[in-house]
């Protein structure tokens, strides 16, 4: 099971010395953004989606993904299948325009996310189906006949 995710937790890539006590570059950048900054400087920012959490399910017929993302259609979500690598992202766009006498406030917002996964040689892909039901995507990944757990069963001794 372990070959079906190939994102780390957080998303992001993982330091392989992490005995060491010396920051790494991009946590150094991300110290001083996530900073204690007063509320004026930060009420605006970080306002799309974070990367959603999936749960992952595996059964004698299948795999299970369950992804919460709640407050979305089913239309926006694009799932893709190319070479074993099953990606799932969604893309929003929001533009508000308020006009009065003197003066025109514009906002407009972006969101996103992009979660990667390598399927397993034994996921039939033909067959992969999935389903969004309240504020959960859940795809289903059958395995292949051959690789199905058969039930046990007694050998006879002749």
């Amino acid at each position: 099971m372990s070959t079906l995710v190939n994102v780390t937790k957080n998303g992001g890539l993982s330091n392989v010395n992490s005995s060491l006590n010396f920051p790494t570059w991009s946590r150094w950048i991300d110290d001083i953004f996530n900073a204690d900054l007063p509320s004026v400087f930060t009420s605006n920012f970080n306002t799309g989606i974070t990367l959603p959490k999936v749960n992952i399910k595996e059964t004698a017929d299948a795999f299970v993904v369950d992804m919460a993302v709640p407050g979305l259609k089913k239309s926006d979500f694009h799932l893709d299948l190319d070479n074993q690598m099953l990606s799932i992202s969604t893309e929003m766009k929001e533009e508000n325009e308020h006009k009065e006498e003197n003066y025109t406030r514009r906002e407009f917002g972006y969101s996103s996310f992009k979660r990667t996964f390598t399927l397993p040689e034994s996921v039939d892909d033909g067959k992969i189906d999935a389903s969004y039901k309240d504020g959960i995507l859940s795809i289903h990944l059958p395995k292949k006949e051959e690789a199905k757990q058969k039930p046990a069963r007694t050998i006879k001794i002749s």
